[in-house]
């Protein structure tokens, strides 16, 4: 964990475009942007992903996602911004330190979406009884 790129920008051992940073988060611009301005929001803490981080650092985390995605819309002059997180190798996580991406959206600006799978009413009536019985909270 320590080791990674991430974790060196919160040690200020290597250089970043740091766009807001306070004392539990940082915010910098993303070295290989989808669109200009994407932008990286980390917690200053070695957490990998939304599986180990405690509950306090992670709503800190969105806090600043909340703060920070309205000025990089309109610092960009976006129309919108798409927010995303992943969460495991399987899941297209390539840095192992928890972040949340910021990605300013404009028309027509390259940027695809996810496609769509089909699956049967049998299917989703399933997975969704799955996960109904694992909610415990």
């Amino acid at each position: 964990m320590e080791d990674t790129v991430f974790w060196k920008i919160v040690r200020k051992e290597i250089p970043a475009q740091v766009v807001y940073e306070d004392d539990e988060t940082l915010a910098f611009l993303d070295i290989a942007p989808v669109t200009l301005g994407h932008t990286l929001v980390i917690p200053k803490k070695p957490f990998v992903n939304i599986f180990d981080i405690d509950q306090e650092t992670l709503a800190r985390v969105i806090e600043t996602v909340r703060k920070v995605a309205p000025i990089v819309r309109d610092a960009t002059g976006a129309l919108g911004v798409h927010i995303n997180s992943n969460h495991g190798e399987e899941a297209g996580q390539v840095v192992p330190h928890l972040h949340f991406h910021i990605i300013p959206r404009h028309v027509r600006d390259g940027f695809e979406f996810w496609p769509k799978i089909d699956c049967s009413e049998e299917e989703m009536d399933a997975v969704a009884e799955k996960i109904r019985a694992g909610i415990s909270f």
